[in-house]
């Protein structure tokens, strides 16, 4: 792994939720890390590749990436607004898709859930008359 994608790496992971590649580009700038955006997106694209990152996407479909502790599938409850994410124990989602595959004889099968929603802080925020905008990273 090249300096420059370790670096892209360890942002991911310093990172507290889900980023867009242009937000961690702007992060690592700030920060007075140099790499270019289309490093940052192929870093981006082989840490998915390799299971080291989760991707979701918002609701305008943009990938959002977020630095996968450990091994395994994962299932995320994100907020369309601030991106405050829960990790959902979605066992019952494995055990479906799973159903799935023994009937109808398919394999290497693969899915994506995706669950959002506005989080109680972002809708506390509407009802008292706020914007509910999401605050700047």
């Amino acid at each position: 792994m090249t300096r420059q994608r370790a670096a892209v790496r360890q942002a991911l992971a310093d990172c507290p939720g889900f980023v867009s590649a242009q937000e961690l580009h702007a992060l690592m700038g700030g920060a007075g890390v140099r790499v270019g955006l289309t490093t940052v997106y192929r870093a981006l694209q082989d840490l998915e590749r390799a299971g080291a990152a989760d991707v979701v996407r918002d609701d305008v479909g943009e990938r959002l990436y977020r630095h996968r502790p450990g091994a395994g599938h994962r299932h995320y409850l994100i907020c369309r607004h601030c991106r405050r994410n829960q990790l959902l124990d979605a066992d019952v989602v494995e055990r479906w898709v799973a159903d799935v595959v023994r009937s109808t004889g398919f394999a290497d099968v693969e899915h994506t859930l995706e669950l959002t929603g506005i989080c109680g802080g972002c809708r506390s925020d509407v009802d008292a008359g706020g914007s509910g905008a999401p605050p700047p990273l």
